[in-house]
């Protein structure tokens, strides 16, 4: 199971492709609804969690978090504590932990990125406490995946289902959606 966490003022492209190209490697994926069951984006465009911050499971089964960005979205996933749970789960279980544009200030506010590899939208390097920021899209550091901005979620999306079913299951997802890198 990987969660992705949606809180009011999220990227919708930096959560939907991610979950869209995640289902289409067969992997389990839930939306978790952190203010509420519907959670507006950025660009007003309103998305229904599967589920609720209250019913997510931290347990063997979670695989991995996702954190979109966006403004206030990210923000507030920061001030979730549920968010906060599961990132500390996930991290001290060897799971996937991944943030895109804003959201990898969270990751750096915690600690998590000391010594990593990370990237994020530009003007957020200062959060990232300890990284070695990249100018690159996605970069990926052990079990932490993080990524720039909207250009680049679908990249971020293979990047996780890489991680989860290997690169040749992953590339021939990319080559189906007439991806072109």
């Amino acid at each position: 199971m990987i969660y992705v966490f949606l809180a009011n003022g999220f990227e919708e492209i930096e959560a939907l492709a991610p979950v869209d190209f995640l289902k289409r490697a067969g992997v389990e994926v839930k939306t978790v609804g952190v203010s509420g069951k519907i959670c507006q984006g950025a660009h007003g465009i309103n998305v229904e969690a599967d589920i609720l911050k209250e019913d997510i499971s931290l347990n063997e089964n979670l695989r991995g978090v996702i954190l979109p960005g966006g403004m206030p979205g990210a923000d507030n996933l920061d001030k979730c504590e549920t968010v906060q749970k599961a990132v500390d789960y996930c991290v001290e279980n060897g799971k996937i932990v991944s943030a895109i544009c804003a959201a990898p200030f969270i990751l750096g506010k915690k600690g998590i990125l000391k010594g990593k590899k990370a990237t994020c939208f530009p003007g957020f390097e200062e959060y990232l406490e300890g990284a070695e920021v990249l100018p690159n899209g996605v970069v990926t550091d052990g079990n932490i995946i993080t990524a720039k901005g909207a250009g680049v979620a679908w990249e971020f999306g293979a990047e996780i289902a890489q991680k989860l079913i290997g690169k040749e299951k992953s590339d021939e997802i990319l080559r189906g959606i007439q991806w072109r890198k």
